[in-house]
């Protein structure tokens, strides 16, 4: 059985536990060196020399090891190892001309990894940690399989890949200049005025970099990738910080760009966006931090539906213990008598911008999801809910009290365990262990990645003792698999506390999960916003659904929503009856 150690360097404090690994180790206590003091200060694990006996994972108080045994068909060694006792990558995902191929998969399990080694960023080292390997090598290891003959084409030039990165936030850093300079610059197709206008970047072109908003960047850097001369393009996560309008402008873009020449691979973690944008998908598995394997190909819908369930039946993989399951008809709305909070002739200036929202009313025991383009007043209007914001007219009962979890988080150097004292005594099972908190314990905020902050401030936020919880973006750096548990955990609170939620989101399969009602918001971005609602789901998505000019039906296997194509039967028929979103 093939055996790799894998110590998390940032949670190795031998100072503190007194190098107790060593010192419990049976072979150390033999005489050997299974585990050392290596030159960093940490813990090192000499693989070929552990048992696996489980003991120092066990006993580690900083949950620093981990001792994987891997599938009995994983003989072949890693394609890449990023050091000893470090994250292993065991395959890859195949590029296929005139197709969007997907990825989809846990953050921490490799997606990233492989899309850089297709582009030519990472050099691959077949596991010998001193050095990368060359094509030649490559090669021989893929002999036989499509990964071969992609290799060949690199290796030859006759295929040239374009890359965007996942971290766009790190433009500014690298450029200072108008938009219009950064993309005159790497526009080998000379399409600049194109692209622009098919991703409406036209107003901004002239703007600094430093200046424009995360879903400006996304849009450039796409526009960026594009423009550059290659027959591979290369998408990690092009759809974070933008709103579902654009999201979906977005999809059918790079949908455009795969044709018999070209081949497309994307990362996503919107689920109703990777599946109206692929082709084919990739699932990816294994142990986050510490393994990741590629599967084979599927057609998107069967593998969205294999990622639900779970399960894969080909590598007799369980990577989930329960499948995620949706509902055939829009919740049925019992008629609800107790009122929560209500609002009447509300109004609010910010600069330019005029927020309005006529009447509404929330009540106990729901879950209200909120949607709406990027800019057009759903912050603003929470904020003024969490009494955040005064609005400026009008009427709002706030008697309640409220929880507010904000769309940009705060880092602090508070440490994880301190700022979640209440819910660690509350909410073990509902919230620390389904949001996987308990291994971020001993953490500063400061020191989190940006989905392990999300999930801590969701956590926060849901452990309160209040009447209303209000949930800015909450799917926001999070995998496909953490909003799913998110959504579920969010439902499920709600419902045995007896309590109501409010949550804004942009991804539609995520708020179609947890949502009894909607609330939409119409208007002009940055001009004007309409608070409509809340309506019961099926009329509140016929309506946001409209202004987006696509319809959804229910996949006949998983139930979970998915659009059709513009101009299919099914999407002439819906918009035909007026019913956009369940038939």
């Amino acid at each position: 059985m093939t055996r790799i150690a894998i110590i998390d360097k940032e949670k190795c404090n031998p100072v503190s536990c007194g190098w107790l690994c060593i010192k419990l180790c049976p072979v150390n206590r033999t005489g050997s060196d299974c585990i050392i003091k290596a030159e960093n200060g940490k813990a090192a694990i000499i693989e070929k020399l552990c048992t696996g006996c489980g003991i120092c994972p066990k006993r580690c108080p900083f949950n620093a090891i981990h001792i994987i045994n891997l599938p009995e068909e994983l003989t072949k060694k890693p394609i890449h190892r990023y050091g000893e006792n470090q994250f292993a990558l065991y395959s890859l995902p195949t590029p296929m001309f005139g197709k969007v191929v997907g990825i989809v998969g846990r953050n921490g399990i490799g997606k990233s990894t492989a899309i850089r080694i297709l582009a030519g960023v990472l050099k691959p080292n077949l596991g010998e940690l001193e050095k990368g390997c060359e094509f030649k090598e490559l090669i021989d290891y893929f002999k036989g399989t499509e990964a071969q003959k992609f290799f060949e084409g690199m290796r030859d030039s006759r295929i040239i890949a374009s890359y965007k990165p996942q971290n766009v936030d790190a433009i500014p850093n690298m450029y200072q200049g108008s938009v219009r300079g950064l993309l005159k610059n790497v526009d080998e197709q000379k399409k600049l005025d194109k692209v622009a206008k098919q991703l409406e970047l036209e107003k901004v072109l002239d703007n600094e970099i430093e200046h424009i908003s995360g879903g400006e960047l996304q849009r450039v850097a796409i526009a960026a990738t594009v423009l550059k001369k290659a027959n591979l393009y290369i998408f990690d996560e092009p759809t974070s910080y933008l709103d579902i309008k654009q999201r979906i402008k977005v999809s059918k873009f790079i949908k455009s760009l795969a044709d018999e020449n070209t081949a497309v691979i994307v990362v996503e973690h919107d689920l109703v966006i990777l599946d109206y944008m692929t082709d084919l998908v990739h699932l990816m598995y294994g142990d986050a931090g510490c393994y990741g394997i590629v599967s084979l190909p599927k057609t998107t819908k069967a593998g969205i539906n294999v990622y639900l369930s779970g399960y894969l039946k080909e590598e007799n993989i369980r990577f989930r213990d329960k499948k995620i399951e949706f509902f055939a008809k829009p919740p049925v709305l019992i008629k609800k008598h107790l009122s929560l909070i209500s609002w009447q002739d509300v109004e609010k200036n910010l600069g330019k911008f005029e927020l309005r929202a006529k009447s509404g009313e929330l009540y106990k025991n729901s879950v209200v999801g909120v949607l709406g383009e990027n800019a057009i007043g759903k912050t603003s209007f929470v904020k003024i809910l969490a009494g955040v914001l005064k609005q400026d007219k009008g009427k709002i009962n706030d008697s309640v009290m409220v929880s507010y979890k904000p769309q940009y988080l705060k880092s602090t150097n508070d440490i994880v365990a301190v700022v979640l004292k209440d819910a660690i005594k509350k909410y073990k099972t509902q919230l620390i262990t389904p949001l996987q908190i308990e291994p971020l314990f001993e953490r500063k905020l400061s020191e989190l990645s940006g989905g392990e902050l999300q999930r801590v401030a969701i956590c926060n936020c849901l452990s309160k003792d209040v009447d209303l919880y209000l949930l800015d973006e909450p799917s926001a750096y999070l995998d496909v698999e953490q909003r799913l548990v998110v959504s579920k955990v969010i439902r499920d609170l709600m419902m045995q506390k007896d309590k109501t939620a409010l949550v804004v989101d942009h991804d539609l399969l995520f708020a179609d999960y947890l949502s009894e009602q909607l609330i939409v918001f119409d208007g002009e971005p940055a001009i004007r916003g309409n608070v409509n609602g809340p309506f019961d789901m099926e009329y509140g998505m016929n309506m946001f659904l409209k202004d987006l000019g696509i319809t959804f039906r229910r996949d006949q296997e998983s139930l979970r929503p998915r659009a059709n194509k513009p101009g299919s039967v099914m999407d002439r028929k819906q918009k035909s009856e007026n019913k956009l979103y369940y038939t």
